[in-house]
């Protein structure tokens, strides 16, 4: 039985969160943030009839949709929610959850991302790390001086019209902070979080300038970042797809704990 759900689901829709809290960080932060009353977000979720049990969830966040299944679910329910929606523009989620949806709905195109987290940190800050010094964390002040950096990286096209506003809104609203170097008075080296939650964030937003690369000032700033957020008790995860960056970041500590799908529709 799938139904829409509300704030009376929070604790079930919890328990079959809870159990995989870093591949659930997206849907665990925005009804954190969020709730469940909200016109650009709703939450579907099937129940078990036999114990009660939630068996999977389903969230729209703007034209995005995210499913979450521990087992097998209804995957023609779901689809059929999606399939309503003349706006949809992309299905993300743990590959062989996305997956199950192949036959149901048209994929235009797929992406397929190697998920890690982060629990523990293989190095010491400033033992490691010689450039550490001088790294800041962002406010509302510093987004333009970050985002001209970022409209020099290639990577960031495709978001570079709205940076400007996205990151402005994360570092208000607490969902999200950043934090960067300078040389030379110009920010050189950034790289944020999103999808803040009660028990973990997500690493994005990694550059750094062209000519200062090769360097090690941007895992010098993912470091420090990382370190600051397990000292609050949260663990890191990120998606990547370059095999050389996926390196650098299990040098830190982070471990591939699954992949990652993304369709657009």
């Amino acid at each position: 039985m799938i139904r829409r759900l509300t704030e009376d689901d929070r604790e079930l829709l919890m328990a079959l969160l809870r159990k995989e809290p870093a591949l659930n960080l997206f849907i665990i932060g925005d009804v954190e943030n969020f709730g469940f009353e909200q016109d650009f977000m709703e939450l579907w979720g099937e129940i078990d009839p036999s114990n009660g049990r939630m068996k999977a969830v389903l969230l729209r966040f703007y034209r995005s949709y995210l499913p979450y299944a521990d087992g097998p679910f209804d995957v023609e329910g779901f689809a059929k929610i999606m399939q309503k929606d003349n706006d949809i523009h992309m299905i993300s989620g743990v590959t062989d959850v996305v997956k199950a949806f192949d036959g149901v709905n048209n994929f235009k195109q797929e992406k397929h991302l190697y998920f890690a987290e982060l629990k523990e940190m293989n190095v010491k800050i400033g033992e490691s790390f010689s450039s550490s010094e001088g790294i800041k964390k962002a406010t509302v002040q510093d987004v333009e001086a970050i985002c001209s950096l970022t409209d020099t990286i290639v990577e960031f096209e495709s978001s570079r019209d709205g940076s400007r506003t996205s990151l402005r809104k994360t570092l208000a609203s607490g969902t999200g902070r950043t934090y960067y170097m300078k040389r030379e008075d110009k920010v050189v080296a950034t790289a944020s979080t999103s999808a803040e939650n009660s028990m973990s964030a997500m690493v994005v937003g990694v550059a750094t300038h062209q000519a200062f690369r090769e360097q090690g000032l941007a895992t010098s700033v993912v470091a420090q970042l990382c370190s600051d957020l397990l000292h609050e008790g949260k663990s890191l995860c990120l998606f990547y797809d370059n095999l050389h960056a996926g390196v650098i970041y299990k040098r830190l500590g982070f471990q591939d704990i699954g992949s990652w799908t993304i369709v657009y529709m």
